[in-house]
């Protein structure tokens, strides 16, 4: 009789040795089901353990942008405080000019009522004088060379008086009486300063005791503030 025989005959007819096989089959299964439990366990607490780095980088996501917002507010807060502040100072020195012009405003009628025995350069000095006494700022001469033509139809050299006022450019034209031609001009002159100085004017002001209808129209229409006694 074959080892397989014998097995199958004592499986039959001995009790005790079909339950001890039935016990080794048993625990085997046991082990078995062990050895998957144990992997699925392994599994387990790696995705766990790559779940919570996760969270730990989303974490750190979540602060990165809540300081990125922070930052993100206290630069808008900066911002507003800066508008605040430019908004403020503009007011001031419009105030600052209109007082000031107006304290001119009966001289530039004594010089006009003048004028007849002035010379075109002792008014405008007259004038420039006024403006530095009531301001408190210089009036200086800038000669620029325009080679294209562009202010006065052949290259030139180009005249523009020019004041800085806290770090702020204004373009001044003194006329004796100012058409609407001297506007066009004087705006030309500005572009001319713009494009050679890559400065931009904070200000464009024409000071004359006369100015036409026309005049004063041309210069509202391209941003031109014209001080005068009417």
């Amino acid at each position: 009789m074959s080892l397989k025989e014998e097995i199958l005959d004592l499986l039959q007819k001995d009790r005790e040795f079909r339950y001890a096989v039935a016990g080794l089959i048993g625990l085997e299964e046991i082990l078995r089901r062990h050895d998957r439990h144990e992997e699925e366990l392994v599994k387990l607490r790696q995705e766990t353990i790559k779940i919570l780095e996760e969270q730990a980088k989303l974490r750190e996501e979540q602060t990165r942008l809540g300081e990125e917002q922070v930052k993100l507010r206290e630069e808008q807060v900066r911002l507003r405080e800066e508008q605040i502040r430019l908004r403020e100072e503009q007011i001031r020195l419009r105030e600052d000019m209109n007082r000031g012009f107006m304290l001119i405003e009966r001289h530039i009628t004594a010089l006009g009522a003048r004028w007849g025995v002035m010379s075109e350069e002792a008014f405008r000095e007259g004038i420039k004088g006024l403006i530095e006494k009531e301001f408190g700022f210089k009036v200086e001469k800038l000669i620029l060379y325009d080679k294209d033509g562009s202010v006065y139809g052949h290259p030139s050299q180009v005249d523009i008086d020019i004041a800085v006022h806290d770090e702020k450019i204004i373009l001044i034209e003194v006329k004796s009486y100012a058409r609407p031609s001297d506007v066009s001009i004087f705006m030309k002159k500005a572009q001319l300063y713009k494009e050679l100085e890559r400065k931009e004017p904070s200000k464009l002001i024409i000071v004359t005791p006369y100015a036409e209808d026309k005049a004063l129209e041309v210069a509202r229409n391209l941003g031109i503030e014209i001080y005068t006694k009417l």
